[in-house]
């Protein structure tokens, strides 16, 4: 159902053609690379050359556990009013629950930036961020940042990206936001859809095919293809919304009548204009699917790409499922994790299931849910929560009988709310298996505590298949073996919702308005420049072949830390290295005695052996993992890790753009090396290390003093443009912006 081609091919009337039989001559390729839509895009909001871009975004969006980080940023740096739109939404820290922060504090403090700044403001539990800005924000030929990783807006011909906040706090500046030229792959879609299939379906078996390859990675997917006007708004931007877990950079869309239509029943018709690909344009590759041959799929732990056609799942889940039984016992650390007695007579049991947030809590998913579970009993064993994505979608849900329909089931209704997909809300009990249209089922991401002995197992399925799943007590089963009716009742969107209860403050900044601060908000910690010598300690090795965002600073018992940068820092790495916060904190304190002092303790030099570092050098933990960074934008996952007296990472490569660039924002030395040969407790030292940076130098030759012996490695940086050397010289964004003012 999906094919990958390697090579660049032109879309020629109507149809992928690959480079190799095109013959085309090196003029007619150059002009055929800017003939997508992806390019036009770019070159209306790029101030740099067509090869190194630097990019102005038409608005922001940030939630509750971003956005305080991000003003706190700006403001440190001299902001004095939002110079474009940034709407802050209330979608995570949405309980308002008690410990660390009170949330509404937060909330509180979002509210006064939006009147002193001129932003907008969308109150709690009224609409997940990507829902509210789908429907009140995207643009046909706009670009969106978005301080969220599945900030994807494509399918309304928007060219969004979900970045660390320190990229929102440049825009606010009025920096820009640099990348070298992605490539561009196009999604041919041809087909349709069987009933029963859904938009997640499509969407893991687009991850499944490209994530663990690296195909798409850092590159913009641009839908194209006949089998778009087969597929609704809402499953259009079901898709989009899940390309983030292919590690792309972006996405955009073909748009046509269906697009056009959308705008106009949101009030905006201003806001569509028809964008496609010029004739024989040229991408560097391509991705085919077939719709008609999509499957209800199901992704299993601890991954968006473990995924497996229900069908092929179901023909033999013991075997499957002891794979995945033998990872979660590893993460656990005991044999006590069970999966394979889920399956029981050959059939596999669910314990429950969840229909949520940017994803899934979408008008069609829900109502075709509905229609699923039209007249049964979901029954006491199988627990079943819908959120709708927004108070809109919850209305007209509730006008046209699907919502009374659901909770006549059994089914528990709830708002607009993005805890289930990252662990605040509806946390599986140990050792229960749940299923869900959400976006991530990272380990621990939903809320597993392994070091507590608690762990649970959290599957993406589409919402069509997990209600099949409810409507059959809990026993997993495909949407296609099931038989309902699939029409489903027209939505009617009602703007008076947002009209009523949304502050609107875009263009309108109110200086004198106070800042409202709670007494856990906290303003970053400072930070020193980057010496001229470097010398580093190993304080974290992490051996998985990936790491993500949720195991540098987890997601879900941290949230109501998120603005008190001190606090926060406390939970680094807690899931996969618990000694790693005392180690940290030993090295800054070792640091804080050279600088008071003038020489690091006997202890540290004693360590050091006969070698000894020279004059101008500062002390800073490093830690050193394959392939870190994948999953969330927070900037948490390296402002933590700075907190603590981190001063780099060193790795293979990053997963993904955005966490290196949160490295690079919080002043830490993103380096990557061939070979990890490394140990808790080694040091690093690379002499002259600011003076070479600052002479364009990528490549360091760096010392690893190990047990006494000395040998040389060689560090890379990477490319890096002008203001990200002297983000790294100065010692993290806020400083350099300092300076500058």
């Amino acid at each position: 159902m999906v094919k990958l081609i390697r090579q660049g091919v032109y879309y020629m009337e109507g149809r992928l053609v690959k480079e190799s039989q095109a013959f085309m001559t090196s003029d007619k390729k150059a002009e055929a690379q800017k003939g997508t839509i992806a390019y036009s895009i770019l070159k209306a909001h790029n101030a740099g050359t067509d090869e190194a871009l630097r990019l102005r975004f038409d608005a922001l969006a940030s939630h509750d556990i971003t956005y305080v980080g991000i003003i706190q940023t700006a403001k440190a740096s001299g902001l004095q009013k939002f110079p474009i739109s940034y709407t802050l939404t209330n979608c995570h820290n949405s309980l308002c629950a008690v410990g660390g922060t009170i949330n509404e504090d937060d909330h509180l403090f979002g509210l006064s930036a939006a009147k002193k700044y001129g932003g907008d403001y969308v109150p709690a539990h009224l609409a997940v961020i990507h829902q509210y800005m789908r429907e009140m924000q995207a643009k046909c030929g706009a670009m969106i940042l978005g301080s969220d990783s599945h900030t994807r807006y494509g399918a309304l011909g928007t060219l969004a990206i979900g970045e660390g906040g320190g990229e929102l706090s440049k825009q606010l500046l009025k920096q820009t936001y640099d990348v070298a030229r992605p490539d561009i792959v196009a999604v041919y879609l041809k087909g349709k859809l069987r009933k029963g299939v859904g938009p997640q379906d499509v969407a893991l078996a687009l991850v499944k095919a490209t994530f663990a390859k690296g195909f798409v990675k850092n590159k913009i997917l641009e839908f194209i293809g006949p089998g778009i006007r087969n597929l609704s708004m809402d499953f259009r931007n079901g898709i989009d919304v899940m390309t983030t877990e292919t590690t792309c950079l972006s996405s955009v869309w073909e748009t046509d009548e269906k697009t056009k239509e959308y705008f106009e029943q949101h009030g905006r018709p201003e806001a569509y204009r028809e964008l496609k690909p010029k004739e024989g344009a040229y991408y560097d590759a391509a991705v085919v699917i077939d719709l008609s041959r999509v499957e209800p799929m199901i992704a299993l732990p601890f991954h968006p790409s473990n995924a497996y056609t229900i069908r092929e799942f179901l023909e033999n889940p013991v075997e499957i499922l002891a794979k995945v039984e033998a990872q979660g016992r590893k993460i656990k650390g005991d044999d006590s994790f069970t999966l394979t007695d889920k399956v029981r007579d050959g059939k596999v049991y669910v314990d429950q299931g969840i229909i949520a947030g940017c994803a899934g809590g979408m008008y069609e998913n829900i109502a075709e849910a509905a229609e699923i579970l039209r007249g049964k009993n979901i029954g006491t064993d199988f627990s079943f929560s819908v959120y709708p994505s927004s108070q809109p979608v919850y209305k007209c849900l509730t006008e046209n009988g699907y919502t009374s329909m659901l909770m006549e089931t059994g089914a528990i209704m709830k708002t607009a709310f993005c805890g289930p997909c990252f662990g605040a809300g509806d946390v599986p009990a140990n050792n229960c298996l749940s299923i869900r249209h959400t976006t991530r089922n990272f380990e621990n991401r939903e809320g597993s505590r392994p070091k507590d002995g608690q762990l649970a197992a959290v599957a993406l399925m589409d919402a069509r298949s997990i209600a099949a799943t409810a409507a059959n007590g809990g026993v997993l089963t495909s949407a296609l073996d099931y038989d309902y009716s699939r029409r489903i009742k027209k939505y009617r969107f009602d703007g008076e919702i947002y009209k009523n209860r949304v502050y609107h403050g875009w263009g309108n900044s109110k200086k004198d308005e106070p800042l409202i601060y709670g007494p856990n908000i906290a303003d970053w910690p400072e930070q020193i420049a980057l010496g001229d010598n470097l010398l580093m300690r190993v304080v974290s090795v992490l051996t998985d072949p990936v790491t993500t965002t949720d195991e540098l600073i987890p997601s879900g018992e941290t949230s109501s830390y998120r603005s008190n940068p001190l606090k926060l820092a406390e939970f680094t790495l807690s899931r996969k290295d618990p000694a790693y916060v005392g180690r940290a904190k030993a090295v800054k304190a070792d640091e804080l005695i050279r600088r008071e002092s003038g020489t690091l303790p006997e202890e540290v030099l004693s360590a050091l052996g006969s070698f000894r570092p020279a004059e101008g050098t500062i002390y800073g933990s490093v830690v050193v993992s394959n392939c870190p960074g994948d999953g969330s934008a927070r900037e948490q996952a390296a402002s933590c890790q700075r907190v603590l007296g981190g001063v780099a990472n060193i790795c293979k490569q990053y997963a993904t753009k955005r966490y290196r660039s949160n490295l690079i924002n919080w002043g830490m030395l993103p380096f990557t090396a061939q070979k990890l040969d490394f140990k808790v407790g080694d040091f690093v030292y690379i002499e002259n290390v600011r003076p070479l940076l600052e002479g364009g130098e990528e490549r360091f030759v760096a010392k690893v003093i190990s047990d006494g012996k000395t040998h040389d490695i060689a560090l890379e940086t990477g490319a890096l443009t002008p203001d990200e050397r002297k983000i790294l010289l100065a010692g993290c964004l806020i400083n350099y912006n300092r300076a500058r003012n």
